[in-house]
């Protein structure tokens, strides 16, 4: 038994899903963030990506939502998915992002933002020179050269790909005794400067040796998972939080390519993540909020006729199909979409970009949802993703819709 699609104006009426970008949660769709500030108290202009993929970002950005810092926002087209804007390459030649205006000045390189930041409005626990927190910093780098010799040069031999995970095993056996010297899940004995520090490349690893390499950062180490589940208790990482679908496929333009080692449990996870079931995936361990299909339901309405027209795929034919997913979404039945519509919604499914679109939980049921309204139509996917540029996901094809 199957229903018909609701109408876009039904849709909108199972949804009353609202976020006050200024001064509400952490969210990846704010230009301006006042945490009950007037907006004469902003001094800070952050310049970050689009979305939401820089890596050095989040960590600006996590660390002006731990403080509540009045500041603004301007996003900014990463080379890999689009043209960066002439406006920006006048204000930083480098077009290096992130960048930071503080007082009309211009910082980059990530360090030292944090390092300005703090002079200014003080540090998170312990500041980035602190005699506690520069091992920490170094540890970072040494964990971070171990991931990218493993992830990012292609193995030779099953020698090779042996030798470069024993040493990330290695570093990642130093993290954990480091994570067990205090008896808090953090760095140090209270959330601060060292965990903003890790968290932007060990989010990107669980996620890419996962996919990649089969192995299950969290999963593989007790205090690790610890610090993770700390940090989904602070509501500023998860708004800045992304999944394993959007890091595997936003990193190889990133990271100048990843490369698989075939075994078979990565083939195993490598199939999870990119057709699903997103559930149960070590990405995420918080509840499911309850209004997560309320949230996704929200965004792809904001955005539905941008997102209808970027898809290859008739117009009209999609609409009724993206209609059929969101109502087997919403209410659990069966919808059948248009034949031939398989490959257009899996278009969609797999380019569902975590945070900026929506939440992690929002993103799962959404992908949900395509999948299985897809299968009922065929099998064929989508064309597929980019791995040298990710022009897929150009922001200019958007921007009518902010």
């Amino acid at each position: 038994m199957t229903i018909a699609p609701l109408s876009w104006t039904e849709l909108q009426s199972l949804t009353d899903f609202q976020i006050d970008t200024v001064n509400g949660s952490t969210n990846a769709q704010a230009c301006l963030r006042l945490f009950g500030h007037s907006e004469s108290d902003v001094r800070v202009v952050l310049y970050r990506d689009n979305h939401a993929w820089c890596p050095y970002c989040q960590k600006i950005w996590l660390w002006l939502e731990e403080k509540q810092i009045p500041y603004r926002i301007e996003k900014v087209t990463m080379f890999c998915y689009g043209e960066k804007e002439m406006w920006y390459k006048r204000k930083v030649p480098s077009g290096m992002l992130p960048a930071i205006e503080l007082d009309g000045r211009i910082i980059t390189e990530s360090d030292d933002i944090l390092i300005a930041l703090e002079k200014v409005f003080g540090s998170l626990s312990h500041s980035m020179t602190d005699p506690q927190v520069i091992p920490i910093r170094r540890l970072e780098r040494v964990l971070f050269r171990a991931w990218c010799e493993w992830l990012c040069r292609p193995m030779s031999s099953e020698r090779q790909e042996k030798r470069h995970r024993e040493q990330f095993v290695e570093v990642m056996a130093k993290v954990e005794e480091v994570l067990g010297s205090t008896p808090s899940p953090y760095f140090l004995e209270e959330f601060g400067t060292g965990d903003v520090i890790f968290t932007p490349y060990v989010e990107r690893m669980n996620a890419s040796l996962y996919y990649y390499k089969g192995y299950s950062l969290r999963e593989e180490n007790p205090r690790m998972s610890a610090w993770f589940d700390a940090m989904e208790s602070r509501p500023t990482y998860r708004g800045t939080q992304s999944d394993f679908h959007t890091h595997a496929h936003d990193l190889p333009p990133q990271m100048g390519g990843c490369w698989e080692n075939g075994e078979p449990q990565m083939l195993i996870n490598k199939a999870r993540v990119d057709r699903g079931s997103w559930f149960g995936l070590p990405d995420v361990t918080y509840a499911e909020p309850a209004n997560s299909r309320e949230e996704a339901l929200q965004r792809v309405i904001k955005h539905h006729q941008n997102i209808i027209r970027v898809n290859l795929a008739d117009d009209r034919l999609f609409d009724e199909a993206l209609r059929c997913a969101l109502t087997n979404m919403m209410t659990g039945e069966v919808c059948t979409p248009p034949p031939d519509s398989d490959i257009a919604l899996r278009y969609l499914r797999d380019r569902i970009s975590v945070p900026r679109d929506m939440s992690i939980y929002a993103a799962k049921r959404l992908r949900e949802s395509l999948e299985k309204t897809a299968a009922l139509v065929g099998d064929r996917q989508g064309s597929p993703i980019p791995i040298g540029n990710r022009r897929d996901q150009d922001p200019a094809n958007f921007k009518s819709a902010n």
